[in-house]
């Protein structure tokens, strides 16, 4: 293709961009791609997950700010661009029964509404392909579940010129994937690598509880390679201090054993437009060839 390649992800919260697919962005990016992050919320009710940050009154009292900021760091760092579609974060709800969301929040809006801001979005960005998460979230976060509803929606509505036409000019981006690095495959891999080595594995409470979970297996079918950006994806994780402990079970394994057992990132194609082969190992297989 004489264009540039456009990449969009969807994300629920600044930092989900970097726990999710960051080195696949950041590697696209080293190509020319050009890349935009959509991040639906500000994350205000996010907790603070690093011990060293909780506690601090600045923080919690100005944590939408603190989370902007921890996002424009991880985008600098990534090389990409990214636009927040101005939702406010549902929160993830705890106890038995769950209490109900709070009012206003993301995951209450109508979906077609709030998937006629992401269409506006992708009208003025026109993305080839666009990355977001599966119909569980990922994680049963509402944020990521709702995430999932406007994507799917916006995918097949924008290049529609009798829908959302206050939206813009029509776009027809040509594949939609899911996030799938938090599988169970490549968790198998390090987690046995891991032990192999007679190293700790952080992975052993994820595996019990898969084997009594009630989810099927994902159908994965790209596999990105990006080992070389996993130090990259590594600092633009750490930008979000105050949802990362740089001491925790995210940075347990070993740089050279991740790059060694497992130095792709993974991802389900939900939709194409375009004719390509599986597996894939490229987001844009179909696209560069037309």
């Amino acid at each position: 293709m004489t264009e540039q390649l456009r990449l969009m992800a969807v994300h629920a919260h600044p930092d989900d961009e970097s726990s999710k697919g960051a080195a696949t962005m950041a590697r696209y990016v080293s190509e020319g791609v050009d890349v935009l992050v959509a991040t639906c919320t500000g994350g205000e009710r996010g907790s603070v997950l690093n011990p060293k940050l909780q506690g601090d009154k600045y923080i919690e009292e100005h944590i939408h700010e603190v989370r902007a900021k921890e996002m424009d760091e991880a985008r600098e760092i990534l090389g990409v661009r990214q636009s927040w579609l101005g939702y406010v974060d549902s929160g993830l709800p705890e106890g038995d029964p769950l209490p109900p969301l709070p009012e206003g929040c993301f995951a209450l809006q109508d979906v077609d509404e709030a998937a006629g801001t992401l269409v506006k979005l992708i009208r003025e960005f026109r993305p080839h392909v666009i990355t977001t998460y599966d119909e569980n979230g990922g994680y049963p976060h509402p944020d990521h579940i709702m995430t999932y509803k406007i994507s799917v929606v916006a995918f097949d509505a924008a290049g529609d010129p009798e829908r959302y036409p206050e939206a813009g000019e029509p776009w027809t981006p040509l594949k939609l994937y899911y996030n799938q690095g938090f599988n169970r495959q490549r968790t198998v891999a390090l987690h046995e690598a891991l032990l192999a080595r007679g190293l700790e594995s952080p992975y052993g409470e994820w595996l019990e509880r898969w084997q009594t979970a009630d989810r099927p297996e994902r159908n994965i079918t790209t596999h990105v390679p990006c080992a070389d950006f996993f130090e990259i994806r590594d600092k633009a994780l750490l930008a979000h201090a105050t949802q990362i402990d740089p001491d925790g079970s995210w940075f347990h394994v070993p740089m050279e054993l991740q790059k060694e057992v497992w130095p792709t990132e993974d991802y389900e194609l939900a939709q194409s437009r375009v004719d390509t082969s599986l597996p894939e190992d490229d987001l844009f297989a179909g696209i560069r060839e037309n």
